[in-house]
């Protein structure tokens, strides 16, 4: 069902809502794919070029939250997806909106807490759409480069529009876990066990008795540590346990309840000698190990004593380091 809409435009936003609910009921997904992509350096990209981005890639993300967010909450369900994307020199009048869009997310997920309604970010990748296709040859002539130099440089890091768009579908299926995130459509896909196609498939690779035992013992590790840190969370005052629970989240990649679950499956795989099963739940311990980055960067700015804040590092960055050392291992 196809109903012509202009997303920065409110009385056209009206029109897709009264048509959508009287063609399908209501809704319950909805995903912030619409987009325009102006190019240019900051310096030179004229106003128009920004109010348009404005208006189509944040204007256009408020207004269907606006429309249809209030008939999910009445329902106690549905799904609010933002579409975030990582670019490069040029694109700022696009990015600036894109990252507007995760914060947004972020801020809804907040809000929709116990009302059964998810929001959260997807991106789909280097995927070659007509936008993507269509922008590069210009991108290359800003950058004094050539087109194929562009799409060198992206390589093995492209994803098929059609695995994108799976990966869409996989995270709105998943999107519990995913409240409040900002993901990759790869991540999804993982996560739903679908296997990419990529040449770092999980499927490639073998792990030996003596890595696989290693690997559970770390897990182990990391995980005692890591619920021992969550249990004093709920020890805190209110504020600063909804901003540690949240730090964690955007940093991690996901609620530290499912870091537990996770590293507790590893575990139990790897008591099973069950190296393919390890590979193939795709653990991002770097997001991990980001987190405790995070943690020692505070360290710095927040101890006082230098004894105090020395001891507090090396504590921190031992654990850093056993989450380096297994990501190191599950990709080994």
């Amino acid at each position: 069902m196809f109903i012509q809409t202009d997303v920065g435009d409110e009385r056209s936003i009206r029109h897709l809502d009264e048509q959508a609910i009287r063609g399908l009921g209501k809704i319950d997904i909805v995903l912030n794919n619409a987009t325009v992509a102006p190019l240019g350096a900051v310096k030179d990209l004229s106003i128009q070029d920004w109010d348009a981005s404005y208006l189509v890639n944040l204007r256009g993300p408020v207004l269907l939250a606006r429309a249809f967010i209030p008939g999910m909450i009445e329902r106690h369900k549905g799904t609010f997806v933002c579409v975030s994307s990582t670019g490069m020199a040029y694109m700022a009048a696009y990015e600036s909106m894109k990252a507007a869009q995760v914060h947004m997310a972020s801020t809804l997920s907040s809000e929709l807490e116990g009302t059964g309604v998810t929001a959260f970010t997807i991106g789909p990748g280097y995927a070659l759409t007509h936008t993507a296709a269509s922008s590069i040859p210009k991108l290359a002539k800003m950058m004094g480069k050539s087109a194929d130099e562009i799409l060198t440089s992206i390589g093995a890091a492209a994803i098929s529009i059609e695995a994108a768009g799976a990966g869409f579908a996989a995270a709105v299926a998943l999107a519990e876990r995913y409240t409040g995130l900002e993901i990759a459509s790869v991540a999804s896909l993982i996560d739903a066990g679908i296997d990419t196609g990529t040449a770092n498939s999980s499927s490639k690779k073998t792990l030996t008795p003596e890595t696989i035992s290693q690997i559970g013992a770390l897990s182990g590790k990391i995980r005692t540590t890591l619920a021992e840190q969550s249990a004093d969370w709920k020890r805190r005052s209110i504020f600063e346990q909804q901003w540690l629970i949240r730090s964690f989240k955007q940093q991690a990649g996901r609620p530290v309840e499912q870091w537990l679950e996770l590293l507790l499956r590893i575990e139990s795989l790897a008591g099973q000698g069950e190296g393919a099963g390890i590979l193939a739940l795709g653990a991002p311990l770097n997001l991990l190990s980001r987190y405790y980055g995070q943690l020692a960067d505070m360290a710095k700015g927040y101890v006082k004593d230098p004894v105090q804040r020395e001891e507090q590092l090396g504590i921190v960055h031992a654990w850093q380091a056993e989450c380096d050392q297994l990501d190191g291992l599950l990709k080994s």
